[in-house]
């Protein structure tokens, strides 16, 4: 039996997703609350691997398991087992063609920034944060130049494993909720650190640094020596996974964006 599971998580205080040795990860978590489910051995198989400090409001997972349980164990139960910066949200029983990272057609990211002289006590790791004035219509123009099929080389770290630099940015928005900025990605994939390092050369545009245009100056040098430093993680979130309709699922999309109705619903 092939069970998808819909998670959330606080990154903050975890080295990423993927297990590690000696370290806390979130997948590590994730099985070992699985296992005292099961009481057997699980693998799990996420969507994607998010960094240190990065957050999800959406990661889709996948196990197999021979063992029978409800599928409420599979959310309240496993929860019970999670500590608290850990939540399944839905779980539902697949077909064998579904795998959370290969039936993958979209991934969704949204970043926060909070702009303002001091950083903020309350929003300390959920935000990235910086204290320089931004400008908005030139950050706006900037981002547009994403769009579309490029080499993303001077956006990819060095240790990118990935066969090829080239993915299809189909969505980018940026919306101001003074003193925060709301930026949406959307893709059929993304290289290690991409967006970190995409928002790193936004920032600098936004600052004036740079003209609007710098962005197509980088995509067209596929040089990562070029581009500024990769920013923080803290404002980070995997915030949906698209999937073929025919699986069915309760909802693969949520929004980081307290400022409107739809506040950790459903993206609609």
């Amino acid at each position: 039996m092939k069970i998808a599971l819909c998670i959330e998580y606080n990154g903050s205080n975890y080295s990423g997703w993927q297990k590690q040795n000696d370290v806390d990860s979130i997948q590590g978590e994730i099985e070992k609350a699985l296992e005292s489910i099961a009481l057997e051995k699980l693998d799990t198989y996420a969507s994607g691997r998010t960094d240190a400090g990065v957050h999800a409001l959406v990661q889709m997972v996948h196990f197999e398991t021979k063992i029978q349980r409800p599928i409420t164990a599979w959310v309240r139960g496993v929860n019970a087992f999670l500590p608290l910066s850990i939540r399944v949200l839905w779980a539902q029983e697949v077909d064998d063609s579904f795998h959370a990272r290969y039936s993958a057609s979209q991934r969704h990211y949204e970043y926060l920034i909070y702009n303002a002289s001091f950083s903020s006590a309350l929003w300390a790791n959920k935000v990235g944060w910086i204290h320089d004035e931004l400008d908005f219509k030139r950050m706006k123009e900037a981002i547009q130049y994403f769009e579309g099929e490029h080499d993303f080389s001077a956006f990819r770290s060095s240790e990118c494993q990935a066969k090829s630099p080239v993915r299809t940015m189909s969505r980018i928005s940026l919306t101001n909720y003074h003193p925060f900025y709301l930026f949406k990605f959307s893709a059929n994939g993304f290289l290690h650190h991409q967006i970190r390092n995409m928002m790193g050369a936004i920032l600098y545009i936004g600052k004036g640094n740079y003209p609007s245009n710098y962005i197509e100056e980088l995509l067209l040098s596929k040089d990562r020596t070029k581009s500024p430093p990769t920013f923080s993680p803290d404002g980070l979130y995997l915030s949906g996974v698209d999937y073929d309709a025919r699986y069915a699922f309760p909802f693969m999309r949520r929004t980081v964006n307290i400022f409107d109705n739809n506040h950790l619903c459903q993206d609609r």
